[in-house]
């Protein structure tokens, strides 16, 4: 009788902790799974093209030095003929400006600062005259404007402005020569060694492909390109000067620098809208699109019959290899949400854009998507953005359908995922 009694007491200390541990879980598992926080969806990225469909072979040269490129930061579009640096002639001007600007500023549409015109001014452009280089005329007393001196320099190709801006701008030639070296340097450009303002000494080199990448830097200056669109310019004392560097606008090109030594041949620095009008690089376009253009570098060219033809080839090679691409589409889906419980939605773009962009531009994506674990269709989830030659495209994304929740019964025979989530939860707060 004991021992069935001991016994009783027994099984009923064993249902009084499996009715407590039923109870508590009961108490506990029971809302961590029907109230609490769902597990997140996977989100899995779409593919997206890293560059538009098609091929561009341009025609380049086969002698001299030269390179195209479709802006500075991308890759060398080609080259032909020589690798090395070599003599550059009046293209040292453009880099001039480049490192006058840097250092003096100067905005579209503004004169900028005056200029004092000294005796010894006039003695160097004198000194030019006597060597048979080009040079603008100046008087002492006279007061030129920044704008003005530049446009002498560029459009006249004007190797006593040459010297004159940078004279202002950093107090010395040598001083200037110091300050170029270090923005040659900081752009990447260790293929261009100077020796002077104008390039007149043989002794200034270059490689084609960073000239290329320095007509690119050139045609971004506002101030720059705003000058190269001139056929004339006024300057004081009467004087005008006609655009020397402006050369077979007919194809496309809008030029920046064109020059002729004995060492360095015909040179041509220049912008080519492929589709045959004179590329107004730099310019506000009249369209949402402005104009895909690529920049280029003639070195060493032979004569001016060589170059016209080389500058017809490079354009017939280019002419419909740019057009308007769609770098996101709307609709198109970049991220794919799937759900532990079996449903699945996208995030897609909410609108289409679209840039004129050679056929061969990469196209860069980020996608940026949001974790969610449940949402409603056209709820945003995020944003894609594509990197493109003339700067960052940004669109929304958006779900395409509804994410729901699973319901009480999912939630109670899936415990490892609800109570994975209920914990992570309650780590995060």
């Amino acid at each position: 009788m004991a021992d069935s009694s001991a016994a009783w007491k027994a099984l009923r200390a064993v249902g009084i902790v499996v009715g407590v541990f039923v109870i508590l879980g009961i108490g506990v598992y029971g809302p961590a799974t029907l109230v609490g926080p769902l597990p997140t969806a996977s989100a899995a990225l779409a593919e997206a093209p890293n560059e538009a469909s098609g091929a561009f072979t341009p025609a380049m040269p086969e002698t001299g030095a030269s390179a195209v490129v479709a802006d500075v930061a991308t890759p060398v579009l080609a080259t032909g003929g020589l690798d090395e640096a070599v003599p550059i002639a009046g293209t040292a001007k453009v880099v001039t400006a480049l490192v006058v600007l840097s250092e003096r500023p100067l905005l579209a549409g503004s004169d900028g600062p005056d200029i004092p015109i000294t005796p010894a001014d006039v003695s160097e452009y004198n000194r030019f005259v006597a060597e048979s280089a080009r040079a603008v005329p100046v008087s002492a007393g006279e007061w030129w404007s920044q704008r003005e001196v530049m446009e002498a320099m560029l459009l006249g190709s004007s190797n006593n402005h040459a010297d004159l801006l940078a004279k202002w701008a950093f107090g010395s030639v040598d001083a200037y020569l110091e300050a170029a070296d270090a923005w040659l340097a900081a752009r990447g450009l260790d293929g261009i060694t100077l020796v002077d303002t104008n390039g007149l000494d043989e002794d200034d080199v270059g490689t084609a492909s960073d000239l290329a990448r320095v007509s690119a830097l050139a045609f971004s200056e506002a101030s720059i390109a705003e000058i190269m669109r001139l056929d004339t310019a006024s300057l004081p004392g009467g004087r005008s000067v006609d655009n020397r560097a402006s050369y077979q606008s007919e194809l496309g090109y809008t030029g920046i620098s064109r020059s002729y030594t004995d060492e360095a041949g015909v040179c041509f620095l220049f912008a080519l809208d492929p589709s045959g009008g004179a590329a107004e690089a730099g310019a506000q376009a009249d369209t949402d699109t402005p104009p895909a253009l690529i920049y280029g570098a003639f070195l060493r060219e032979p004569d001016w019959d060589t170059l016209d033809a080389d500058l017809a080839d490079l354009a017939a090679s280019a002419a419909g290899t740019v057009a308007p691409t769609p770098v996101v589409s709307e609709g198109q889906s970049f991220v794919t949400y799937t759900t532990p419980w079996g449903e699945t939605a996208h995030g897609v773009a909410t609108s289409t854009e679209s840039q004129l962009v050679w056929v061969t531009t990469p196209l860069e994506y980020q996608v940026d998507a949001k974790q969610l674990s449940t949402g409603v269709k056209g709820e945003e989830v995020g944003t894609v953005t594509v990197t493109t030659p003339d700067g960052p495209v940004t669109v929304r994304l958006e779900l395409d359908g509804r994410i729901g929740d699973p319901g009480p019964l999912w939630r109670l025979l899936n415990p490892v995922p609800v109570i994975t989530a209920f914990i992570d939860s309650r780590t995060q707060d």
